[in-house]
This record gives structure tokens, C-alpha cells and sequence, in this order.
């Protein structure tokens, strides 16, 4: 069985409603965090989970909506460890040792006053970071993670990631186009979240900037074919744009049966789209 928490469903685009893009898969005992968008702390300990539980923090990309508040992953996960002092393990793409050093050196100050303040802090963050674009990561003998890249242009690498644990499995996309190397990643997986737009809706919007986005994203459509090229079971949508309405709008329903409908003209399995902590049981 593994357990998939949209933590946040938003985008770069501030939102009361939801954090920014993150998710967590847990696995047994284990506990991933994809991405670290706004707010992710705070999604993170409402599903249940601190961040001194978490396993290891895996980057899709370095886009900052997706990085967000991995500096507070950092700090809080070492500064509330009570315990024996634990690595944090970050993984992603090519450029994430720079930023975390970049993250470091930002905190440096802070680190600085903890440590001259708590007599049983002794060192600063003690982190590894692995970067992957293509392979089977070494994290834990009893889930198996892999990586393959996906297509973000401009940003390059990214990376998706797969998790598989006694049977069961479960892939996680960030943001990407349809692409080769996602659709063999996918491949005999259960399930599989993926950021989506609405371009239907992006391309008759009066603004260049935000028309950009239209071709390094995938639309709902592209988003469910790559579901059903892969014979997957489930496909968990997420990072909403536009977003979609909180279920308190009377709207709300509407917009998200408009989603729906987009993704079953090309995925014939179960579509699951939700607001922020929707947690999907894939077994």
C-alpha cells in the first residue's frame, strides 16, 4: 500500500486556499516530501507528519514555486530534532547541490544564534544531497525510488520520480510536457500524479507572460493520454491553473466536473483532483 498527500495543489500564484506545490508519499514507515512549495510545513504536519519523520526530500525541479520553503525544511527538520542528529537526504536534478548550499549559506545567521543558544546543538544542518536525472536511487532497502527525466524547457534537467513498495506503485511527475522518458517510467505503475493547466482557458487570457506557460506544461488532456498510454489505474491531478475554486464557492463543483470531464476524453481509470491534504490510497 502507498499513501499519496497533495500537500499543496497551487502554483506560482499565491492562493488563501492552497500551498504551494508539494507531496507526500509514504510507504510503511517511510516518508517522502515531493517538492517543497509555500506553506508545505504547515500541509505537511496536518497530514500527520513532522519533518524530522521524513525519509528524504526529492526536487522535481528548481522552479522557486517548487523550492519554495525548502529552507524551512532544512531548519525545522534539524532545529526540532530532539533526537540523535539526522542527515536530511535531498534529491533532484543538476544545480541541487548549489542551492542548497545557496539555502546554507542563507541560513548561516540563524544557525549561528540556535547554536549559541541550545547547549545540545553542537553542528549545523547536517545534509546530503544526491543529484539524478536517470536511475534507481539508494535510500531505502524496502521502497524502491527510481528517476527518469521529463520536459520542462528552458528548465533543464527535471526529473519525475517512481516509487514501488511491496507490489504496489506510484509515480510523481512535476511540471512537464508529454515525453518519452516519462511514459517508460510510468510504465506498469498504478498510479500517477501530474501537474495539469487548463490551456483551454491559459491561451484566451490577454497576457503574454502568463500565455508562456502554455508550452512547458501539460493540459489536462496531455496529462490523462500519458495516464492511459501507460495503463495506469489512477491519475491524481494537481498544481491547478487556473485554480480551481475552494468547496465553500458555488462554483466549486462546476470547475471540478469541467476537470474531470477534460481528463476522461483521454484517461478511462479513476481522475482524482482535490483540494490541499486529499489523500489517495493506492493498493
Amino acid at each position: 500500500m502507498i499513501d499519496i498527500t497533495l500537500l499543496g495543489t497551487g502554483s506560482p500564484m499565491p492562493d488563501p486556499h492552497r500551498a504551494g506545490p508539494s507531496t507526500l508519499v509514504q510507504a510503511g514507515d517511510e516518508n517522502y516530501l515531493i517538492d517543497a512549495g509555500r506553506g508545505v510545513l504547515m500541509r505537511l504536519v496536518a497530514a500527520g507528519c513532522t519533518p524530522t519523520m521524513l525519509n528524504a526530500v526529492l526536487l522535481t525541479h528548481l522552479h522557486s514555486d517548487h523550492i519554495t520553503d525548502l529552507n524551512d525544511v532544512i531548519t525545522s527538520s534539524w532545529a526540532l530534532n530532539v533526537d540523535e542528529p539526522k542527515v536530511l537526504r535531498i534529491v533532484g536534478p543538476e544545480g541541487t547541490k548549489e542551492t542548497v548550499s545557496r539555502i546554507l549559506h542563507f541560513l548561516e545567521l540563524d544557525i549561528g544564534y540556535r547554536i549559541a543558544h541550545h547547549d545540545d546543538l553542537h553542528k549545523p544542518p547536517q545534509v546530503e544531497v544526491t543529484e539524478i536525472t536517470r536511475g534507481t536511487l539508494d535510500l531505502s532497502s524496502a521502497v524502491r525510488i527510481s528517476a527518469a527525466p521529463t520536459d520542462h524547457k528552458p528548465v533543464d534537467p527535471t526529473v519525475a520520480f517512481r516509487f514501488d513498495y511491496q507490489g504496489n506503485s506510484a509515480v510523481v511527475a512535476g511540471d512537464t510536457i508529454p515525453c518519452a522518458d516519462l511514459d517508460q517510467l510510468c510504465s506498469g505503475a498504478q498510479a500517477l500524479v501530474h501537474t495539469a493547466i487548463r490551456k483551454d482557458i491559459v491561451e484566451q487570457l490577454p497576457n503574454q507572460r502568463i500565455q508562456d506557460i502554455l508550452n512547458y506544461h501539460s493540459s489536462v488532456e496531455e496529462a490523462a493520454d500519458t495516464a492511459e498510454r501507460a495503463g495506469m489505474d489512477t491519475l491524481i491531478l494537481t498544481h491547478y491553473v487556473p485554480a480551481i475554486p475552494p468547496k465553500e464557492n458555488e462554483f466549486h463543483e462546476l470547475v471540478v466536473q469541467q476537470w474531470l470531464d477534460k481528463a476522461a476524453e483521454k484517461f478511462s481509470g479513476k481522475v482524482e483532483i482535490g483540494d490541499d491534504l486529499l489523500k489517495v490510497t493506492i493498493k
